[in-house]
Order: structure tokens, then sequence, then C-alpha cells
């Protein structure tokens, strides 16, 4: 298992690499310099919008889950509200919003629901 970048980096190089792609990228909440998790809320700016949250794989490396495969989207606002529990929920989380209208979330980590190799739905 690989020792994991501190979130604040983590967070920084996630939205560079989006804006470096055309995307628009910013914190919607800043969470702890080092051990918080990130919530990444993708915008396709057509009123839909997906979800990624950390966990691990079962060889203890970390992963994001797309909650669209929980039910959470497409439809903005229902994902809006999940981002609203778990700010209210978890103080040292990071909430990265990316506005792409391809829907992409530029994650290099694998993301569960994804298809393999792909950079967002």
């Amino acid at each position: 298992m690989m020792e994991r970048l501190p979130a604040r980096l983590w967070t920084d190089a996630l939205i560079r690499r989006a804006n470096l792609a055309g995307a628009s990228a910013f914190v919607t909440q800043h969470g702890d310099e080092d051990r918080g998790d990130v919530l990444v809320k993708v915008a396709r700016l057509d009123g839909t919008a997906a979800a990624y949250i950390p966990s691990m794989n079962l060889e203890g490396e970390r992963i994001f889950l797309n909650l669209a495969v929980q039910g959470i989207g497409p439809d903005e606002a229902a994902v809006d509200e999940y981002v609203r529990r778990a700010k209210a929920r978890d103080s040292d989380l990071w909430v990265i919003e990316i506005e792409d209208r391809q829907g992409r979330h530029f994650l290099t980590e694998d993301v569960e629901g994804d298809p393999p190799g792909s950079d967002g739905p």
C-alpha cells in the first residue's frame, strides 16, 4: 500500500489537471490539510452531475466510488443534496467541484462504476 499524499497536495493536483484540460475546478469546502477525505462533484452544466467518494479496494489501495451506482444523480439537485449532507457530517471533508460539459472527473485512481481506462462516465 502506498503512502497517501496530504489532502491539500492531492486536491491541488486534481484542480490543476482539470484546469489544464479546459474544465473549471474549485474547492467548495476546505478540509483537513493532511488527512481529510475528498468528495468530487462533477457538474456537466446541463442540470446533471455526478459525485465520487473515496474508498479502499480489497488490496488496500485508494479508489473512488461513482455514486451513480448507488442511485445518486444524475439530477444535479440530488447530487447537491448528497454533498450538503456529507459536508454537515464531516468538517474535515474536502469538496471539489469540477465543471465540465464532458463529465470528466480527472481522478487518476480507479473509479468503481466507470468503464476501465475512462476519465469519467
